[in-house]
C-alpha cells in the first residue's frame, strides 16, 4: 500500500467517480486515492490520512459547492500543508476565485469541466513533478 495520497472533492458522486477511476487507470498503484463529496468530509479525511502518516500530495476540488466554496477550501488547505499541489476541476468558478486561489493557496492549476481525461493527467503528473 501507497504512503502518498491523492484527495478529490466534489459535491457530484459521479464526478468522483469518474476521477478515482481514470486517476487508477492512469497511476494504478503510486497512490491512495480518495474522494470526499463536501469539505467537512475532505477534511475528516485529511485529519484521518495526516494521522495516518500518509502524505496527502494533490487535492483536486470542485469550485462550486455548498457550505465552502472550492477557493477558501483551497486556501485552507494551503495554510496548513502548504505543500500540497492545489488543482481546481470547475465549470463554475469565476474568475475572482481562481484569481484568489492562485495569490492565496498557490493554485498549481485551473482545469475545466468537462475535462479532458489525457489532459487532467497530464497536469497531475506535471504538478508531482514540479512539486519536487
Amino acid at each position: 500500500m501507497s504512503e502518498v495520497a491523492i484527495l478529490c472533492v466534489d459535491d457530484e458522486s459521479i464526478v468522483l467517480e469518474s476521477l478515482k477511476e481514470q486517476l487508477r487507470r492512469f497511476f494504478g498503484d503510486q497512490f491512495i486515492y480518495e474522494t470526499a463529496e463536501s469539505v467537512s468530509e475532505a477534511w475528516e479525511i485529511i485529519n484521518d490520512l495526516v494521522e495516518e502518516k500518509v502524505e496527502i500530495v494533490i487535492v483536486v476540488s470542485d469550485w462550486l459547492m455548498p457550505q465552502v466554496r472550492g477557493d477558501q477550501f483551497l486556501i485552507e488547505v494551503h495554510n496548513q500543508f502548504p505543500e500540497v499541489v492545489k488543482i481546481m476541476l470547475t465549470g463554475q468558478a469565476d474568475g475572482d476565485a481562481v484569481a484568489r486561489a492562485r495569490e492565496q493557496a498557490n493554485l498549481y492549476r485551473y482545469v475545466s469541466k468537462p475535462w479532458h481525461e489525457s489532459d487532467l493527467m497530464k497536469t497531475i503528473s506535471q504538478g508531482l513533478v514540479d512539486s519536487v
